[in-house]
This record gives C-alpha cells, sequence and structure tokens, in this order.
C-alpha cells in the first residue's frame, strides 16, 4: 500500500538543481519529524535531511550547504531543494518518519531517481 510519494527526481548536469516532493497519505505530517534518505547503488540508505513539527532542521555533512528540507503542513508535503548537485548524488531518494536509530514509521515507497551527470 502507498502511503509515501516521492517525486520530482531526474537527469540534471553537475551544479544543477531538482525539487523533490513527499507527499503522505494515511495521516499528516504535520506533527512529525520527516526525513529524505537516499540508496545509491552499491550503498546502504542514508539519511540526508530531517525536519521536525516545529520546523528546525538537520542535514548529514554531505549535503549541508547545498540542501534545504522544508514543508507545507496544508498540502501534507515535504520538499527537498536541491542545488549545487554533484554526481555523488546520485541515488534514489525516499521519504519517511524516522524513529530512533534506523527504525522508520512507514513503509518505504518507490522512491525518485536522481542522477547527477555531464
Amino acid at each position: 500500500q502507498v502511503q509515501l510519494v516521492e517525486s520530482g527526481g531526474g537527469l540534471v548536469q553537475p551544479g544543477g538543481s531538482l525539487r523533490l516532493s513527499c507527499a503522505a497519505s494515511g495521516s499528516i505530517f504535520t506533527r512529525k519529524t520527516v526525513g529524505w534518505y537516499r540508496q545509491a547503488p552499491g550503498k546502504q540508505r542514508e539519511l540526508v535531511a530531517v525536519i521536525t513539527s516545529g520546523d528546525s532542521t538537520n542535514y548529514a555533512d554531505s549535503v549541508k550547504g547545498r540542501f534545504t528540507i522544508s514543508r507545507d503542513n496544508a498540502k501534507n508535503t515535504v520538499y527537498l531543494q536541491m542545488n549545487s548537485l554533484k554526481p555523488e548524488d546520485t541515488a534514489v531518494y525516499y521519504c519517511n518518519v524516522p524513529l530512533r536509530g534506523n527504525l522508520v514509521e512507514r513503509a518505504w515507497g518507490q522512491g525518485t531517481q536522481v542522477t547527477v551527470s555531464s
């Protein structure tokens, strides 16, 4: 069952930008912390950005200063603005609700592919 729907990925050149969207179903995100994750080929899924219900944010060092996570509670959507993209950012991007450690609240969606290549 689809509970989280990611969109907005695509193919961009290094230095380009994309904005990813995460739309929730079943329950709203208003009072929850939401995270963006990514999984590159041959690598484990990693958390790259989180936003709390109070709009506090944290980022992985690899994306800090380049990515911005935000939310629109009226649309039940969380965004990831990705600027100055690098080939190393190539991955499938997912959103979820982090609990503790590597636990997440929702089932994983299909994600959205981001490819950064010249």
